[in-house]
């Protein structure tokens, strides 16, 4: 019987990954809500930006995946519930400000938890509202969070493509090259801008010359 798929060709669609510039970073940690749900949502939120975690990896994280790393620093070691890899993250100042903010919480403290995470449907609906409230054009979900991360925190930065892969629990390398893409277009983009401000420049100059 002959393969009905013999001739087919998948195409693989690109996901759009979609990530928060360093200004808007700015500006989400400097906006206060007039509501606490807002203010937690934003709080976690930024932990993920600063740490590369999963949703259900942030909800998971207790105490116990708090421990010092190599270089006597706080780091967190944990397991990827998605992937079963491992994960072991230098604790940025930003989040280990957000883990002092609510080291009391009493829900924290009830359910043995670092964070206080709120449903995933509660989260993304909430992202939703802060992204208005901030004047983002972009659609904020918690997976944002996640590509700021490996993008604007520490891939722009200068952090090697190895180290963050590592430190997002990607088992493949080519996995983590996707963000490397995102940041060749983001180049692409701002030289196209500066190429037309020379040739802007460069013509002016030419017409004067021949204004003479």
């Amino acid at each position: 019987m002959e393969d009905p798929f013999v001739n087919y060709k998948g195409k693989i669609k690109e996901v759009e990954r979609v990530f928060l510039a360093e200004e808007e970073i700015q500006v989400l940690v400097s906006k206060e809500f007039n509501t606490e749900r807002l203010n937690q949502v934003k709080d976690i939120f930024l932990f993920s930006c600063f740490t590369g975690l999963a949703y259900v990896d942030v909800k998971k994280l207790t105490k116990a995946n708090i421990n010092i790393g190599i270089d006597g620093e706080k780091w967190i070691f944990i397991n990827r519930q998605k992937t079963d890899t491992r994960s072991n993250i230098p604790l940025l100042p930003m989040a280990q400000e957000i883990l002092n903010k609510y080291k009391e919480y009493p829900e924290c403290l009830h359910k043995n938890r670092l964070l206080p995470v709120l449903s995933n449907q509660k989260t993304n609906s909430y992202l939703k509202e802060i992204a208005d409230l901030c004047g983002f054009s972009k659609d904020l979900t918690f997976h944002c969070a996640r590509h700021t991360f490996a993008t604007t925190v520490t891939l722009t930065n200068g952090v090697p493509i190895e180290s963050v892969g590592k430190m997002l629990g990607h088992k493949n390398l080519r996995t983590t090259q996707h963000y490397a893409k995102i940041l060749d277009k983001k180049v692409s983009s701002d030289m196209k801008l500066l190429r037309e401000k020379f040739s802007l420049t460069v013509s002016n100059q030419q017409r004067k010359v021949s204004s003479k």
